[in-house]
């Protein structure tokens, strides 16, 4: 009996010390009020089986609150997770002197400390953490609506609707940045409506845009049923010009939207016309019998006095100004036909040595071959601007070749000569001709300009001809 009595005071002593921790702590919530109907259930059963009586115990006298709702129970358990990674307060029992706890005793202690600890845990930790990620959730949810619109589609959307107020037509008849579909198109402009965020950030991004960008997305806002209508009246007859369309403008201002031009309206109609869309215009229904209209007997039905040839003034300035550079190209091969010339000649003549009465020598490459025919010719490149007697760009690269990079001479001793005037050296027969200077040239001398090298060949039997005519004139 006395060991009993020794075990309910130890037991006592256990549930006394957590009990006066929780009676000063709030009784407002309900997994308090479930941890300690588990104390009283331990407490009971232990002085019952020890044989005691259960002692006077301190209790609040505050009402039990309202149950908790989803919030504050998202609030709870994330304080849970805090309180675990922080570490929770552990609760040591009060043991007595003297006497060490049975194994009963044990659990019974175990219990009712695993009873105590979640209130606690939920009474230390602060609730404002829960707070803060339940705010930075939010602009997610908000976000993801917005990846596809763009400024751009959302006032292509406004200002098809308020111009057709058929969001049918606007899925049918605007070209959006994206593919979307007649059920996000509606989600878009009721999110636009209804939704103060959505419809915020959209109004911020659309009054951001440039106005360029602006007008070009005004430009192609759709037509409207009554501004159809007042086109539908002007004649497919008729040729309307630009003018028409200004005054239908000025007439009517309310009905077309302002961004409007009479070129816009002449385009509109154009289609209108081209779809049998106009007032007097119907379309012919297919004959009920088996014998199907074809295109010939269409085009036989078709008056061709009732067709006007329209001038496209665009088209004709287009033929202007390709037959004015054909005509240009013309002359520069007109200009270019004597570089063809030698080039035929080097082809025919290339490998005969034979000269003609006209030719007093030849400047012979590896392509082509030069005839000179004059006392005095020119050398180096041609271009455009200017042109030269022989142009040694026929025969390789000559984009380091002077315009004008020497002149053969030949005088009345019958002697041939060479000038350089370029900035590069001429070589004769190895030996380097500088700027400014000259060299005698002799029969098969080898003339290498730049690294283009050519043989030059005299015309002996004309030479001797003009070295006698010389010595006659010398003797008188």
């Amino acid at each position: 009996m006395e060991k009993d009595m020794q075990a309910g005071a130890a037991a006592a002593s256990v549930v006394g010390a957590p009990m006066g921790a929780a009676g000063t702590q709030s009784r407002s919530e309900d997994e308090e009020s479930t941890g300690m109907k588990d104390i009283k259930r331990t407490a009971t059963q232990a002085f019952v089986g020890g044989g005691g009586v259960v002692p006077n115990r301190r209790s609040s006298s505050r009402s039990i609150k309202r149950k908790k709702f989803d919030d504050e129970l998202v609030e709870s358990s994330l304080a849970k997770s805090s309180s675990r990674v922080k570490g929770p307060p552990v609760i040591e029992p009060i043991r007595c002197s003297g006497s060490e706890p049975s194994s009963n005793e044990k659990k019974k202690m175990s219990k009712s400390s695993t009873a105590l600890t979640p209130p606690l845990t939920m009474v230390i930790t602060p609730p404002p953490i829960a707070k803060r990620v339940k705010k930075s959730k939010q602009p997610l949810q908000i976000t993801k609506d917005l990846g596809r619109w763009k400024p751009t589609d959302d006032l292509l959307l406004i200002n098809a609707v308020l111009q057709t107020t058929d969001l049918t037509s606007v899925h049918l008849g605007v070209k959006f940045s994206c593919r979307f579909t007649l059920r996000e198109i509606q989600e878009r402009w009721y999110s636009l409506l209804y939704d103060p965020v959505i419809s915020k950030l959209a109004w911020q991004a659309m009054r951001q845009l440039h106005p360029e960008a602006i007008a070009a997305i005004q430009s192609k806002a759709l037509f409207g049923q009554a501004e159809e209508a007042l086109l539908a009246k002007i004649a497919s007859s008729s040729q309307p010009k630009l003018e028409v369309f200004q005054e239908l403008l000025s007439k009517h201002p309310s009905v077309f939207y302002p961004s409007r031009t009479p070129k816009s309206l002449l385009v509109h109609w154009q289609l209108l016309k081209q779809y049998y869309l106009l007032e007097d215009q119907s379309v012919q229904p297919f004959p009920k019998g088996d014998q199907v209209l074809n295109f010939s007997d269409a085009e036989q039905l078709v008056d061709d006095a009732k067709l006007k040839e329209s001038r496209d003034e665009v088209l004709e300035h287009e033929l202007m100004i390709s037959d004015r550079h054909q005509k240009k190209e013309i002359r520069q091969l007109e200009q270019e036909l004597p570089r063809w010339q030698v080039l035929v000649d080097s082809i025919t003549g290339m490998n005969s040595p034979d000269f003609d009465n006209q030719t007093l020598a030849a400047l012979r490459g590896r392509m082509v071959r030069y005839l000179m025919r004059s006392r005095e010719i020119t050398l180096g490149r041609a271009t455009k601007d200017k042109q030269i007697d022989v142009d040694l760009s026929l025969e390789g690269p000559a984009w380091k070749i002077s315009r004008k990079q020497g002149i053969i001479k030949l005088k009345n001793n019958g002697d041939f000569f060479i000038a350089n005037e370029g900035r590069r050296p001429i070589y004769i027969d190895g030996r380097p001709v500088l700027s400014g200077n000259k060299w005698k040239l002799n029969n098969n001398s080898v003339v290498e300009i730049a690294g283009l090298r050519f043989v030059f060949l005299i015309n002996q039997e004309l030479i001797s001809l003009i070295k006698a005519e010389a010595a006659k004139m010398n003797q008188q």
